[in-house]
Parts: structure tokens; C-alpha cells; sequence
């Protein structure tokens, strides 16, 4: 990362009301100084200034708010200055122009802002990608677990259990630099419960079925069921619109098709899937092998067959856990049919008509709030977490008094290593590029 001082448009491209241009560096003053007449000795931090904004040349660019966040008060840690714009493309773009002809001055990489918060200790890489998650959270949930990683719970907790493990290496290495020195059964004993405590935590943080991921790419929700059971009629109930083409005639959905939808404040993806059957056309069975790989991913199967028929045999492949059967078409039943399916547990819909889908969406909302309930209150929100937790519960596994205590330290500093790796709190260069690369630019 270079020390040049970095600009760039922090909201959208676009006819808007107000732009929001962020310049971030040791020379960010020179901004106010070169396109403004205010007197940037006297300047007030954290002060709103209504002025012209200029270009080089003298010309008004714009009528607009100032404001100055002084290092190491501001969200990059460095000097930050803030141009509140009108929101047109003639006005950003100029302004934009004006700030690449100073002098050190850069356009901004994707996420550098946030990298440089980073690197000036403003934020650890968890809270970091928590506010990647809260700029692109489309649900009340998301937007909820990503406040929550940006308030650095997460990152509390993954340090706490470094620190812990820091404490046990620093008693190891300095039974190492003094090998005359016992050490005492209570120390050892302490040592051991230690890390058997950070391990058996840990373990207990990575059960709940990617949880966390779920909940930042969309818990999945697939229709199974036999040809003309409803499966495309019940999917465009739900989307509320044709989604997906509906016809009498047996086959008419050959792949997998999604839509995505907020239900309750959790991102849902719905998949739509070929009919269960048995059938000798080539395209149809390999439809028919995609709809078993979905509902083998899926989080949930909604097992939709017709009222009026016996259920499928093929739902008997799927985990239970996952099944919620759903009887269509119980417009053409009686009184007395429908009290019997509605003993057995099933869940009643008319997808053609639009009755039952809300007692069906509550049953999808119950059974992914169940799968928050199992799990604790902080969730795994990236692979590269659970990657490094297994990496570092594998470490600790390996910790033994009994052998070389070299080796013993050596399990414990790299299982820190290993959480080091979530925090940023070591040398993760290779990774940080990845990381920052995925943001918006001017962020």
C-alpha cells in the first residue's frame, strides 16, 4: 500500500440529490485548499462548511458541505475530507477530474478505503467483512448478524480464545528458555483444561450447519415432486408472478430454476425442479438427476404431490429433517378428505388459487429460525473462518504434555496462527487483496 492520499465517489454513479466524494491520505487538506476558499489552518474538524466547490482552473463546479476528520478520528484513521455534492454526472465527474490534477493525488482501488482502516487499526478483518455484509445485506437479518460482526462481537470472541491460548504459550516457552524449572502439576493441569476448553468451544462454534453462510448467500428451498403435482403453479404463488412457465403437459420443466426471496428477513432461494418420474428422454432424466443433487444441497424440500394421489415413493430418499410435505390442489377435496391430511401432518395448499401459501411460508420461516436456535448467538459468516477454526482444532488435537514440549508449542502457536488468520492479527498479506478486492469502490 503507498502513502499516496486516495479519492473516490463513495455512493452511487448517478442522477441522485446528493454524492458523497471521500479523499483519504496525508494530504487530504490539499482538496479544501485547492477547490475551496475555506482557510484549512483555521479548519474545524467534524464541521459542516457550506461553500463553492472550484476547479483548478477557478470555475464553480458545484454549491456544496465540506467536512474534515482529522487522523486518527476518522473511519481510515487518517486525514479524511468529504465533498456532499449535488448528485449529477456532470458534477462528479468534474470534481473527480479536478482531484486526479493535484499533485499525489490517486483514484481509489476497490475497498482501499477499508483496507486503510485496516492497516491503521480502525478495524480487524472480521469486522471489516461485516460491513462488506451490511452493504450488500438485502434482508432484516442479514442487515442484523452484519451490524453485529462490525460491532467486533466476532472478533472479541476469536481473540479471546487467542489470547488464551497465548497465555498457555507463553508458559511453554518459558519452560523451553528455563529447562530446569518444573513445571508445577497445577500449571500443567491448567495448561490442559485450557486447551481442551478453547477446543471443545470452538467445536461447539462450528456445528449448526453453515448457518452463517446461509444467511449471507440464501438458505435454500427446493420443490420436489411428480410431473403436474404444481411445482411451477406453487413457485409463481410464492414469487407473487409468472416466474417460471406452467403447463398441463408432463415434463415442461427440464432444469432447475430460482428465485430468490426475502421471507421474514431471511434470504430464501426457491428452486423449481423437474418432475420425478420414470422416463427414457435423455434431457429429462438428466433434469430429473439435477432436482435429487438440489434437494441433496437443499436446507429444506417442500415435497408437494397431488391431493388427490398417494404420495411419491421418491421423497422417501430425501433426509427427513429436511421434508415439509405440502398436499396440492385441495380445492377439488372434501371436508372429510381434507380433515384427514391435515391429521397426518400435511400442509394444505391450492397453488392455482393461492390458498395455504402463507401457512406453507410460516413452516419455512419456523424451520430456518429453528436452525438458529441450535446454534450460538455469533455464526460463521465466511469459509475461510471454518477453515481456519478445523485447521486449528486439528492443532490442538495434536497438543500433548507427554511429548517434546517443542512440539507441544509448536502445535499451540500454530492454532494461533490459524485464528490469526480471521482477525488479521498476523502477517496475511495473500489474503487481504481477496478480501478488500470484493468491496465497492469508495469504500
Amino acid at each position: 500500500m503507498d502513502d499516496k492520499t486516495i479519492y473516490a465517489l463513495s455512493t452511487v454513479y448517478g442522477k441522485s440529490g446528493v454524492a458523497i466524494i471521500r479523499i483519504s491520505g496525508k494530504d487530504a487538506l490539499q482538496s479544501i485548499s485547492h477547490m475551496t476558499n475555506i482557510d484549512t489552518v483555521s479548519i474545524k474538524p467534524r464541521y459542516a462548511y457550506f461553500c463553492d466547490i472550484k476547479g483548478l482552473s477557478g470555475e464553480i463546479l458545484d454549491k456544496s458541505l465540506v467536512l474534515y476528520f482529522k487522523a486518527p478520528h476518522s473511519f481510515t484513521g487518517e486525514d479524511v475530507v468529504e465533498f456532499q455534492v449535488h448528485g449529477s454526472k456532470a458534477v462528479i465527474s468534474s470534481i473527480l477530474e479536478n482531484l486526479s490534477l493535484i499533485s499525489g493525488f490517486r483514484l481509489a482501488e476497490a475497498g482501499e478505503f477499508s483496507k486503510r482502516a485496516f492497516y491503521n487499526q480502525k478495524m480487524d478483518l472480521t469486522e471489516a467483512e461485516g460491513l462488506a455484509d451490511l452493504i450488500d445485506a438485502e434482508t432484516s437479518e442479514q442487515q442484523k448478524y452484519a451490524i453485529r460482526q462490525m460491532d467486533g462481537l466476532l472478533k472479541d470472541l476469536y481473540e479471546n480464545w487467542r489470547s488464551e491460548l497465548l497465555m498457555v504459550l507463553a508458559h511453554l516457552e518459558a519452560y523451553i528458555d528455563f529447562p530446569d524449572e518444573e513445571l508445577p502439576q497445577d500449571v500443567i493441569e491448567n495448561l490442559q483444561n485450557t486447551v481442551f476448553k478453547v477446543k471443545e468451544d470452538i467445536t461447539n462454534h462450528l456445528k449448526g450447519d453453515n448457518v452463517g453462510e446461509r444467511l449471507r448467500d440464501g438458505f435454500r428451498v427446493v420443490i420436489l415432486g411428480e410431473p403436474n403435482a404444481g411445482k411451477s403453479s406453487l413457485l409463481n404463488s410464492i414469487a407473487r408472478r409468472e416466474a417460471v412457465i406452467v403447463s398441463d403437459q408432463e415434463g415442461t420443466t427440464r432444469d432447475a430454476i430460482d428465485i430468490h426471496l426475502d421471507i421474514d428477513g431471511y434470504p430464501v432461494i426457491f428452486t423449481d425442479t423437474a418432475g420425478l418420474r420414470n422416463t427414457s428422454e435423455e434431457i429429462e432424466q438428466k433434469g430429473i438427476a439435477i432436482a435429487y443433487d438440489k434437494a441433496k444441497d437443499a436446507d429444506i424440500v417442500i415435497c408437494l404431490f397431488d391431493a388427490l394421489k398417494n404420495i411419491p415413493q421418491e421423497f422417501d430418499l430425501i433426509n427427513e429433517n429436511k421434508k415439509i410435505y405440502v398436499a396440492n390442489k385441495v380445492d377439488k377435496l372434501s371436508d372429510e378428505q381434507k380433515i384427514f391430511l391435515n391429521n397426518k401432518g400435511y400442509i394444505l395448499i391450492s397453488a392455482k388459487y393461492h390458498q395455504g401459501i402463507d401457512i406453507l411460508l410460516k413452516s419455512i420461516s419456523d424451520k430456518i429460525k429453528d436452525k438458529f436456535s441450535s446454534t450460538s448467538g455469533l455464526l460463521i459468516t465466511r469459509q475461510r473462518y471454518r477453515e481456519a477454526l478445523r485447521n486449528t482444532i486439528s492443532y490442538l488435537s495434536e497438543f500433548n504434555l507427554d511429548k517434546e514440549i517443542e512440539l507441544s508449542a509448536e502445535d499451540i502457536r500454530l492454532a494461533c496462527r490459524e485464528i490469526g488468520k480471521i482477525t488479521g492479527r498476523i502477517e496475511v498479506e495473500e489474503i487481504l487483496d481477496k478480501i478488500f478486492g470484493s468491496f465497492c469502490i469508495g469504500k
